[in-house]
């Protein structure tokens, strides 16, 4: 009897991701395509366990990712739960990023031959998660991107770590200052995917290479990728605590509260408004400025620079 028996597919409980064990294939799929296969909080939690349980089941020797639908494989977090959650509480942002982290790293530690099929866009923590994979299949009409230096975060959570190993560093910067769409063509030319294929292919593809995976031996296959994990777990475990802890402390700042509510309410982020600020001398760390004022009146401290009256009893604030 072993003490790691194989769970069916249909006993977990999961509301944001399908889950599918057959023939010797698990298939995770988010399955959030009206919201372009966006992560929240749960998603992760939901990922972390498909892909542990995945990796502990004897009847399961590759591991098939995907994303609902056809125009997203994932867009990364779900920036509405970032603007709602997260810069109003962000201190909880540091326990995002372990969630996110370990989920990442459940993909790595399967021991087995993780596939990421590519149905749509994959963008921001998209792009991560199948950086994580060690195989990726592309449909051709879709596209890989980074965002994060155009909505206010830092793409740390395997794009600056990885991007470098797997295409170099000038295209790794480019691929991170620039935030530009990367076609699949130029996917497959770069390193980022192993094949791309048109659409109507796409399961043909991952299928075959997956049937090649399984005619391999199962533990020099685990092995093998231990061994060639080696630079991505170097990368990886020597920067994401560091990565965590800055961006739990940025998201205290004014750039992910613009970068996210411009997307919220649909309109251009103010990037060069920040700039503006910083160049005059300005703050362009707080929303209204610096906690520096001080109401004659109540007493009340820490009242933002710009602010003209105090938010705690009204009086207008004396100039200082």
């Amino acid at each position: 009897m072993t003490l790691f028996p194989s769970k069916a597919a249909s006993d977990f409980d999961f509301q944001d991701i399908l889950y599918e064990k057959k023939d010797l294939i698990a298939r995770i799929t988010i399955n959030r395509p009206k919201k372009y296969n966006a992560y929240t909080t749960n998603t992760l939690k939901e990922l972390g366990t498909a892909f542990t349980d995945a990796s502990n089941d004897d009847q399961v020797g590759v591991i098939i990712f995907t994303g609902a639908g056809e125009k997203a494989f994932c867009t990364g977090g779900d920036v509405k739960e970032y603007a709602e959650e997260y810069t109003q509480r962000p201190r909880d942002y540091w326990k995002y990023m372990g969630l996110f982290s370990g989920y990442i790293e459940s993909i790595m530690r399967t021991g087995k031959v993780t596939i990421a099929r590519l149905n749509g866009m994959a963008v921001g923590g998209g792009n991560e998660s199948q950086l994580a994979c060690d195989l990726a299949v592309m449909a051709d009409d879709t596209f890989i991107s980074q965002v994060g230096t155009s909505v206010g975060s830092v793409a740390c959570g395997g794009a600056t770590q990885w991007l470098p190993i797997l295409v170099g560093d000038r295209r790794a910067r480019e691929i991170l200052f620039l935030n530009q769409r990367i076609p699949a063509e130029k996917a497959l030319e770069w390193g980022l995917v192993n094949k791309v294929v048109p659409r109507e292919k796409l399961d043909e593809a991952v299928d075959e290479i997956a049937q090649l995976c399984l005619d391999k031996f199962p533990e020099c296959t685990r092995y093998t990728k231990a061994q060639l994990n080696y630079w991505k777990d170097s990368a990886w475990y020597a920067t994401i605590g560091h990565a965590r802890d800055w961006l739990s402390t940025h998201f205290t700042s004014l750039e992910p509260y613009e970068g996210m509510m411009a997307f919220v309410e649909k309109r251009e982020t103010r990037h060069r408004e920040l700039r503006e600020k910083a160049a005059a001398g300005e703050s362009s760390e707080f929303l209204w400025g610096p906690y520096m004022h001080t109401c004659a009146k109540c007493g009340a401290k820490g009242i933002p620079a710009q602010f003209d009256y105090c938010g705690a009893c009204g009086t207008k604030l004396e100039e200082e």
